[in-house]
C-alpha cells in the first residue's frame, strides 16, 4: 500500500472532518483513510483481511446496518456515493489508524 510522503502535508482541517465519533470512539471510515494513503478502498480492506490478527476490535470494527445509516444521514452525500456503499464501512480507530 503506498503511503502518503512526509512532504505531502495534508491540511489538519481535512483530516479532522473525517474523524467521526462511533462505539465511543473517535474513528475514520476505510473510504477516507484509504483517500490519505492514495489507495481504493479495496486495496485498503483487502491488506487489512490479509492481516487481520494485527487489527483486533479495539483498532477496527465494521459498522452495523444502523451505525452506516446514522453516518450517511449525518454526512452530505452525493446519492452516486452513497450507491458505490457496497458494503458496511470499516472504521478505523486511532490505534488502526497507526497500523495501516
Amino acid at each position: 500500500m503506498k503511503k502518503v510522503e512526509s512532504t505531502d502535508l495534508i491540511p489538519s482541517e481535512i483530516i479532522e472532518s473525517k474523524i467521526f465519533l462511533i462505539r465511543g470512539k473517535k474513528v475514520m471510515l476505510d473510504r477516507d483513510l484509504a483517500t490519505l494513503y492514495q489507495v481504493e478502498t479495496r486495496i485498503l480492506n483487502q491488506a487489512v483481511k490479509r492481516n487481520a490478527k494485527r487489527f483486533p476490535e479495539d483498532f477496527m470494527f465494521q459498522l452495523t446496518k444502523e451505525e452506516t445509516e446514522n453516518w450517511k444521514s449525518q454526512i452530505v452525500i452525493s446519492n452516486k456515493e452513497k450507491m458505490g456503499l457496497r458494503k458496511r464501512p470499516c472504521a478505523f480507530t486511532e490505534q488502526g489508524v497507526a497500523m495501516g
